[in-house]
């Protein structure tokens, strides 16, 4: 197949899946602003409206203070939307919505396919026609489908009839698993970096250390609903749960199943129902699949807890350690692929081994660890032209440092993944300038250095920042901590679980009042409007100032416009198949055919 695309939109393409086109309503009509406006500006005015006017604040809804706002507001968007822009922001991004649009169109010219590869970040670009066909040769040559090839419906569930319940499902239920699964639960390379520290300071690892890491095959699509089921009201019964937030465990299974059962997926022209396992897409279905291996690896867990060996899961990625033969683990792995039919696993086993994107080396007793980079991942961050907040390009930064800091065991590693770092950054387009500023910056949050590098060359400085910072927690450690406290408030709970219900809701009530202390609007960012927070907190201040709301903290997040992936990718199926249109004429068909018989019997 020939290349169709020319340089602007190979170009457009290389900046990959997440780059977003800058100013993407600056070029549309003026008519076409004045409504995005309206939108922006109501829906910020209102939330700030009912704000003030609700209780404790209790401000009059019709308060010359609050017109003076809205006037204030409406004046800003105005002025912001409509000021003039520098002539090369103006070029740009004509220039890249007229590539968007002629790869749109091309893509549906020439039949292609238009994807995201599998955890690299990049686009993958084929034609249809040949990649089915390449599909079909493949299981014919091969008889490849014998042993299974891995591909997965992965369903998109938003906005589906499911995703309210599963969502639902997941805000009551997560917390409980979280609460009680959480000493063989990983929830990050840092994570299992402390627990591995636990291990060592027990004496348990050694030179002949072994490590372990399997993973289930197909995990979420494998599942046995009914079985899942069964196992989901297992686990809350053996928790002391009769009803989770008042809702009986029966129909907290009825819940699940619809969850489960109806999901459907369109492929060439046909739907179909998925009869096993959940949707990938669905926020439910990873809480379901964890709970079924609490049941699954309760063998592993015993025999590790009765030698002291450390085991762990991250949904389905497994990780321990082991002193005894490695032929004795092989037998018991090999045992394990027999305790399930429908759960097949492929193991791993080595002193040095990669689990999530730590790697893990026992170097004559002593754990080495440094970060992991798969060799098929692409070196991909949000690229430095991307219309994204400022935020965003300096987090990228900052957590790819404090991750790099986490993992590397030594300044040697560390020094290793900080060049990695700065080559990749460089090759995404982030200044030499910027990127020196932040690994500053990050440097003397943690450490204090006269030196003007953005560099740190001193070793027992780095293991003490490396200590300091594997120490805190990370926000998905947070969030899995936050989430557990949560297990028992409003539950039907045991009598050793009130106390800690008492403390969690205590703990809860005043996290609502501090929300509640809180002003939080959104807006849609692009790069013309910049400015835009401190602009919201200048009017507010300016309008309310000595005033008994003036110390009111108004929090300005931002929504982000279509990045290419959403704008080029399109994977929903025709609305006329959803229809069931042929089903409407059959039926209509049905009813003229019944009236001209009913009136050739009256006539008779």
């Amino acid at each position: 197949m020939s290349n169709p695309f020319n340089t602007n939109e190979w170009n457009h393409l290389s900046l990959g899946p997440s780059c977003i086109r800058l100013n993407q309503s600056a070029i549309r009509p003026r008519h076409q602003q004045e409504i995005q406006i309206k939108k922006e500006y109501s829906d910020i005015n209102q939330k700030v409206v009912q704000y003030l006017t609700s209780p404790p604040r209790n401000i009059p809804s019709r308060a010359m203070i609050l017109k003076t706002y809205s006037d204030d507001l409406l004046n800003y968007f105005n002025h912001a939307y409509f000021a003039p822009q520098p002539y090369k922001d103006q070029t740009q991004a004509l220039t890249q919505a007229i590539a968007s649009l002629s790869i749109r169109r091309k893509i549906k010219k020439f039949n292609l396919i238009l994807r995201v590869t599998d955890k690299s970040h990049n686009f993958y670009i084929g034609s249809a026609i040949q990649f089915e066909k390449e599909i079909q040769t493949f299981f014919q040559d091969t008889n490849a489908f014998v042993i299974g090839i891995p591909v997965r419906p992965i369903e998109n569930t938003i906005g589906a009839p499911t995703t309210n319940i599963s969502d639902f499902l997941d805000e009551i239920i997560r917390p409980i698993f979280d609460s009680k699964c959480g000493s063989t639960s990983i929830i990050d390379g840092a994570s299992l970096l402390k627990e591995l520290y636990k291990y060592i300071k027990k004496g348990l690892f050694k030179v002949s250390t072994l490590f372990c890491t399997f993973d289930i095959r197909n995990l979420y699509t494998m599942l046995p609903q009914e079985e899942a089921l069964d196992i989901l009201i297992e686990f809350l019964q053996v928790h002391g749960y009769t009803k989770v937030k008042g809702i009986s465990l029966d129909t907290i299974r009825i819940l699940a199943s619809i969850v489960l059962r109806e999901n459907v997926c369109v492929y060439n022209n046909k739907i179909y129902k998925q009869t096993l396992g959940g949707a990938m897409g669905s926020s439910f279905t990873l809480t379901l699949a964890n709970i079924f291996m609490w049941k699954w690896q309760k063998e592993f867990v015993r025999r590790q807890d009765i030698s002291g060996e450390f085991y762990g899961r991250y949904i389905d990625d497994i990780f321990m350690t082991w002193n005894k033969s490695e032929n004795e683990l092989r037998k018991l792995l090999d045992a394990a692929n027999s305790w399930h039919p429908n759960i097949k696993l492929e193991y791993k086993i080595s002193k040095s081994l990669p689990f999530l994107d730590v790697l893990l080396t026992n170097s004559n007793g002593i754990l080495l660890t440094s970060v992991y980079h798969k060799p098929a991942a692409e070196p991909y961050v949000v690229p430095f032209i991307s219309d994204h907040p400022r935020h965003v390009f300096i987090n990228v930064i900052q957590t790819s440092l404090a991750r790099a800091v986490r993992y590397c065991s030594t300044l040697e590693a560390f020094n290793h993944e900080q060049r990695y770092i700065q080559l990749t950054l460089l090759y995404n387009g982030y200044p030499s300038t910027f990127m020196d500023r932040e690994f500053l910056k990050f440097f003397f949050g943690y450490i204090s250095s006269t030196s003007f590098l953005p560099i740190i060359d001193d070793e027992k400085q780095f293991l003490k920042m490396h200590r300091k910072l594997l120490d805190q927690p990370t926000l998905s450690q947070s969030q899995a901590a936050l989430s557990a406290a949560m297990a028992d408030i409003d539950n039907d709970q045991t009598d050793e679980t009130v106390n800690e219900s008492k403390e969690s809701k205590n703990y809860n009530d005043k996290s609502k009042q501090h929300r509640n202390d809180k002003l939080i609007i959104h807006y849609t960012h692009e790069k013309r409007i910049h400015s835009f927070k401190k602009e919201m907190h200048r009017i507010y201040e300016h309008v309310f100032n000595n005033t008994p709301v003036s110390h009111v903290k108004m929090i300005v997040g931002n929504r982000n416009r279509q990045d290419a992936k959403r704008e080029l990718i399109r994977k929903r199926p025709k609305q006329s198949l959803l229809q069931n249109k042929p089903i409407k004429r059959r039926r209509k068909k049905t009813k003229r055919l019944s009236k001209s018989k009913t009136s050739m019997e009256q006539q008779h």
